[in-house]
């Protein structure tokens, strides 16, 4: 099986950078803006996008992402709505790979089947589906990769040694470290920990490592992809468009650029990453997932 993230991920080895993968939540503020903000993300440096499948009980997001899903489901966003969003977005864009990411209780209510038939028709190439663990791979996971769409797993620093060959036994695309013990938009990584716990990965497995949470701007990505292969950006591009909000959480005329201005400086941080290393110059394990998946 090869996906556009498999693609992407080559193509990104062969120029010497590391990715930049983006995360925004479906429907937030409203279907229409969401859209455009999607849309607006390649241009703006975005290699990867990751598209939050809005939820009533994130019990894994901060404070940021919750009040995105809960945003985006007042609006009206349901999971058919977010597979129309990627199904609107690949009529003007083939290549950008698409990941979803979020819990179970959609997918599985939606029925499995269905879903993944409808997601690979609408143009989804990956699935992150944080409350399901390896134990689990035949609820979702196996299904996925019968069905050409690659399944991410997560790792955290609480993945030891032992652990890792089941996480990463089926495990396709990439893998997304998440560089810290909280929630999303929690504190900012340790980056000698994170240059670590990448190498440490790597001995288990070729997949690329991206890593996410505590990612704010382009210094703190341009740290992070000195080591990674992909760097993982969320919370604090659902805080920039929250801050571009009118009354009511309405959409404002900044709002898809507050986004997108925000993705093409932290990809600068990204491009340039690699080369400032050379020089000399210089969105969390969340804490109930720790103990699900270490």
């Amino acid at each position: 099986m090869s996906t556009r993230i498999d693609a992407r991920f080559n193509a990104l080895r062969n120029e010497g950078r590391a990715a930049l993968v983006t995360f925004v939540m479906a429907g937030d503020p409203d279907p229409q803006t969401s859209l455009e903000i999607v849309k607006a993300l390649p241009a703006a440096g975005a290699d990867v996008i990751e598209v939050g499948m809005p939820f009533t009980d994130p019990m894994a997001d901060g404070p940021a992402i919750q009040a995105a899903g809960l945003r985006a489901l007042k609006a009206g966003m349901t999971l058919k709505k977010t597979l129309k969003l990627v199904t609107d977005f690949r009529a003007g864009d083939t290549d950008t790979p698409i990941v979803l990411m979020g819990y179970y209780n959609p997918i599985y209510v939606y029925g499995v089947d269905r879903f993944l038939m409808d997601a690979k028709a609408a143009g989804v190439d990956g699935l992150i589906v944080v409350d399901l663990p390896p134990e689990e791979d035949q609820e979702l996971c196996l299904p996925a990769r019968d069905a050409g769409v690659n399944f991410i797993r997560l790792a955290t620093p609480t993945t030891d040694d032992k652990r890792l060959p089941k996480v990463l036994e089926n495990t396709s695309g990439f893998v997304y470290y998440v560089s810290l013990t909280g929630i999303t938009g929690a504190a900012l990584a340790d980056y000698a920990g994170v240059s670590a716990a990448v190498k440490r990965i790597k001995a288990h497995t070729s997949l690329p490592i991206a890593v996410g949470f505590g990612v704010k701007n382009a210094q703190n990505a341009a740290e992070i992809a000195r080591n990674a292969d992909g760097v993982v950006v969320g919370s604090a591009l659902v805080d920039a468009l929250k801050a571009s909000l009118g009354p009511d959480n309405k959409a404002s005329a900044t709002t898809v650029d507050a986004v997108s201005s925000l993705v093409a400086s932290i990809s600068a941080g990204v491009r340039g990453a690699r080369g400032a290393a050379a020089s000399g110059n210089g969105g969390g394990a969340f804490s109930w997932l720790t103990r699900l998946w270490a």
